[in-house]
């Protein structure tokens, strides 16, 4: 596959069945990004505090600077319509997008694929490790949505150039 890829990255509440997404962050093929975080819904109780020391937002942060879940579904079927975005966690996200749709009450506009399927074999072999490199150099500070998403662009276009 030719091009630069769409990535998508979600932060949620926890890891688990009961988790819900608090943060969504895209980069686009042309660099341009997007991140908001997203104010937990009346039904979405579930906090793990091991998740929050990973990306470092507190559910009260999400609550108070969040946008409605209805919000950002629109939004992002708006801006990504008919675009595939990939995602490295995709066991994890499409869930939690899933979840922010569900709540919202209309389908995405645009597909969830899982970044993998942008690698070959020997790529893959080596992405902890040129993704760690990557990461270096871009100075990246946080584990957040849209940091994450433009690390995992980057690290697909140098294992690209890396092939030869």
């Amino acid at each position: 596959m030719s091009g630069t890829p769409l990535v998508l990255d979600l932060e949620a509440s926890g890891f688990g069945r009961d988790s819900y997404p608090i943060e969504v962050g895209y980069v686009l093929p042309d660099g341009a990004s997007f991140c908001t975080l997203i104010r937990p819904e009346p039904g979405w109780a579930h906090w793990d505090a091991s998740a929050q020391t990973v990306h470092g937002i507190a559910r009260d942060t999400a609550i108070r600077h969040g946008r409605a879940a209805t919000d950002v579904a629109r939004l992002l079927n708006e801006r990504l319509h008919g675009m595939t975005a990939y995602t490295d966690g995709w066991a994890h996200d499409y869930p939690w997008l899933a979840a922010l749709f569900e709540v919202a009450g209309f389908p995405l506009a645009f597909r969830l694929e899982n970044l993998r399927a942008l690698l070959t074999d020997q790529d893959a072999a080596r992405w902890h490790e040129v993704k760690q490199q990557v990461a270096g150099e871009m100075g990246v500070q946080r584990h957040r949505a849209s940091a994450d998403a433009r690390v995992l662009q980057a690290t697909v276009m140098r294992l690209r150039t890396l092939r030869g």
